[in-house]
């Protein structure tokens, strides 16, 4: 007879750890039996998701310096920058930094390494093309000219410290960033219903943006609208910044692409090494006897 003490008898109850660490297991080997058109679909909707993220946050901190505290500004920025994965993992979507988690899967045995490589590689690029869209979309609609130009004046600030960080540093960030956004997706694994899977995503994901932490598919959105507003920015514009094209000779394409890379190898050692991998081994992995 059941005691009545097992939490996963009432559907109203989060998932345990351990049953956490199953979903996130199936959840991994259905992501590789999805066809490719769908999954791309998908990735592009992602990316799509975590630049309205940026977006908001990128207007949130807009004029915010030498008026607003640093630490609440940031904090302000990264709890709304929370709509982007809130959008993914209850509107459904896929995420590159999230399915990271797939080496749970790969560890497990339930899926191959090219498999996993597979699906990454079109997540990657779909969030990719979600993301500089929607950038290219943000900027076609002017929306980067709100607050008489501080929209833009933050926009090119953060673009430019994004795309001129070393390579230690923003693998590091990148490290830091996906740990904190794989906890997210973690608990809202465990998550019963909508409004606990918002309160999952809302503290670890705000955290990375308070703490300045390096996401692979935020900045193909936020550094891409800095180049555009650099590019093509009406004269306008840069006289109510009071600065030039010039003073961001530094934003460049090429920078760009090269920056990808330290946040990406980072981001996937934070998610898949840092959590996934340790999940694995608590709860997965066989045991002897």
């Amino acid at each position: 007879m059941n005691s009545g003490n097992d939490p996963s008898q009432f559907g109203i109850d989060a998932l345990l750890p351990p049953e956490i660490a199953q979903k996130a297991e199936a959840v991994g080997v259905a992501k590789t039996r999805l066809d490719t058109l769908s999954l791309l679909v998908l990735a592009v909707l992602g990316g799509a998701f975590i630049a309205l993220g940026a977006m908001f946050a990128t207007a949130v901190l807009a004029g915010a310096d030498g008026v607003v505290p640093f630490g609440i500004s940031r904090l302000l920025s990264g709890l709304v920058f929370c709509l982007g994965l809130i959008l993914v993992i209850v509107g459904g979507a896929e995420l590159f930094t999230g399915n990271t988690l797939m080496v749970m899967a790969w560890a497990a045995g339930r899926v191959r390494l090219h498999e996993m490589l597979r699906a990454w590689l079109i997540v990657y690029i779909g969030n990719f093309v979600g993301a500089t869209g929607t950038a290219a979309l943000v900027f076609l609609s002017g929306q980067y000219l709100s607050g008489r130009g501080s929209v833009a004046g933050a926009a090119l600030d953060i673009a430019l410290n994004k795309a001129t960080l070393s390579f230690d540093h923003a693998l590091f960030l990148g490290i830091l960033c996906n740990v904190l956004v794989c906890l997210a997706v973690w608990l809202a694994f465990g998550a019963r219903t909508t409004t606990d899977k918002v309160l999952a995503i809302l503290f670890p994901v705000s955290a990375f943006v308070v703490a300045g932490f390096e996401h692979s598919v935020a900045n193909m959105y936020l550094i891409p609208l800095g180049l555009l507003i650099k590019a093509w920015g009406p004269v306008a514009l840069w006289a109510q910044l009071g600065s030039l094209p010039a003073d961001y000779a530094a934003l460049t394409w090429p920078a760009f692409f090269v920056s990808l890379i330290p946040v990406t190898i980072g981001n996937i050692i934070g998610g898949g090494g840092l959590v996934g991998a340790v999940y694995w081994f608590i709860y997965l992995r066989k045991r002897p006897g």
